[in-house]
């Protein structure tokens, strides 16, 4: 007598006439795979473990709670064997956000712990200067607008904090900002002013003609106006009456908002209120639900990383933001957070891994223009990009390559952006003049200084410092006509 036929109960593949089980090999071996069971992560021990960020005592306890060898846990984890040894016992942390997820994601963290790791970072130092909450924490309307109003208002009542910033703070921050729950954005007040869809649009026609302004002229003298419109949009958030999709509206225009008043206050010359800036329109990114910003204000921060900070702070917060927007078609957005990602790496003498981000940024670009390309990313081109080569390849000590790159880049700029062309170009100085072309460093000098009268920049005048300072090591006529102009010039700046 024939056998039925019979199939798998979890793919439907015929099943061997053989085999008396109701699944098939490849199916049982799924199903047999390790994994941590949920009772092992409830226990009090690994829950305070979590919410300290003691990832191997928690990978310790977790697993003697579960029963598992390390090597079943490499199996889940993808880490070797030793690396995890050490982990428990305290000789390597997890050191990057991607680190940190793979590995809990790897384990199987069930999703109502996940909470756990908004913990407040806070050290005893932090806790004594004051007792309000942690600018980490919680991820709310109510605590987006208190940040932003203590940085708009102008007074620093946590700048030690801010300033202390950094390192396993930052990362706890960012990776806060991509798993803390988006709360609801409606709200009503009796009293309010109603905001309205052609209100919303007037106010975001304002940032984008600051935005506009800041091309052509610098930053310098942006940043009070800047933040007297964000103080309006904030009072709107606080006290207006709005549903729930026009709530996300606001939001999204005051975290644009948010983060160009960081830039010009950045550009002005005060880092640490920058920061606080861009840290707030993060928060105020995250109750748009719009992924663009929230990666427009990583990419600040990495700015920030880069130039007066940590330079791997940079490198975490554009990898965080183009893991944020891997479901969007915005060629231009990937390219410019593959810059940022590029001079972060430039900035630690990591040739390789500089050199390959700004090759997969002109990738990117190549592609052309993405559906979901941010209006506000018009100044993404060529140009730019062959800038930023040039830039890191000054920081990698390379003259020449960053000599040339910026010679490509000037016709590929935008000749309205002045702004830019004349940073730009005082860095194509500096390197040719340390390429030994002294006469072709004075020559381009000379035309800075003359593209940057009228211009307002705390990191302009950084960069023709740099400039001017490399003039000094040639005795020519060009270096002592550029040097002559250049003390004017540099008095005349001061003086504003």
């Amino acid at each position: 007598m024939k056998t039925p036929k019979r199939n798998c109960a979890q793919c439907g593949n015929a099943l061997s006439q053989y085999n008396p089980e109701p699944l098939c090999a490849s199916c049982s071996r799924t199903a047999a795979a390790p994994r941590i069971p949920d009772r092992a992560w409830r226990d009090e021990h690994v829950m305070r473990a979590l919410s300290a960020w003691e990832f191997g005592e928690v990978l310790r306890l977790v697993r003697r709670r579960a029963g598992v060898s390390q090597m079943t846990v490499r199996s889940l984890t993808g880490l070797t064997q030793s690396y995890i040894s050490d982990l428990e016992n305290g000789r390597k942390q997890l050191g990057s956000r991607d680190a940190i997820i793979d590995f809990l994601n790897g384990l199987g963290l069930p999703a109502d712990l996940r909470p756990l790791l908004l913990t407040p970072f806070r050290t005893p130092e932090q806790a004594a200067i004051s007792t309000t909450p942690d600018p980490a924490l919680p991820w709310t309307t109510a605590r987006m607008v208190t940040s932003l109003e203590e940085a708009a208002g102008g007074v620093m009542k946590r700048r030690s904090v801010l300033a202390a910033l950094g390192g396993a703070g930052l990362t706890q921050y960012v990776l806060q900002s991509a798993i803390a729950p988006a709360e609801a954005m409606a709200a009503f007040a009796p009293d309010g002013t109603r905001v309205t869809a052609p209100l919303i649009t007037s106010l975001q026609a304002t940032t984008d003609a600051l935005r506009q302004v800041d091309a052509t002229s610098g930053s310098g003298t942006l940043a009070g106006t800047a933040r007297a419109h964000l103080k309006v949009l904030l009072r709107l958030v606080k006290h207006g009456t709005y549903d729930e999709d026009t709530g996300r509206r606001l939001a999204a225009v005051t975290a644009d908002t948010a983060i160009q008043t960081g830039w010009y206050t950045f550009d002005s010359g005060a880092h640490t209120a920058a920061q606080h800036l861009f840290l707030g329109a993060l928060r105020a990114a995250h109750a748009s639900g719009d992924s663009r910003l929230k990666a427009a204000a990583l990419s600040f921060l990495a700015i920030h990383g880069y130039s007066v900070g940590d330079p791997r702070n940079a490198i975490t917060a554009a990898r965080t933001a183009r893991k944020g927007i891997s479901d969007q078609d915005s060629p231009a957005l990937h390219a410019m957070l593959l810059t940022r990602q590029a001079r972060g790496h430039a900035r630690l003498r990591e040739e390789r891994h500089a050199l390959a981000a700004l090759d997969e940024a002109e990738q990117w670009r190549m592609r052309g223009p993405g559906e979901h390309d941010p209006h506000w990313l018009y100044w993404i081109n060529q140009g730019e990009i062959l800038g930023q080569r040039g830039s890191c390849y000054l920081e990698l000590a390379r003259p020449a390559e960053a000599a040339e790159a910026f010679a490509d880049a000037r016709g590929a700029l935008n000749p309205e952006d002045t702004r830019t062309r004349a940073q730009f170009l005082s860095r194509a100085a500096t390197a040719q003049m340390r390429a030994g072309d002294a006469d072709a460093g004075c020559a381009t000098g000379e035309e800075v200084l003359t593209l940057a009268n009228g211009i307002h920049s705390a990191r302009l005048d950084e960069h023709l410092h740099s400039m001017l300072h490399e003039a000094h090591r040639f005795h020519t006529a060009p270096a002592h006509s550029l040097l002559e102009r250049g003390r004017t010039a540099m008095k005349e700046r001061a003086a504003r």
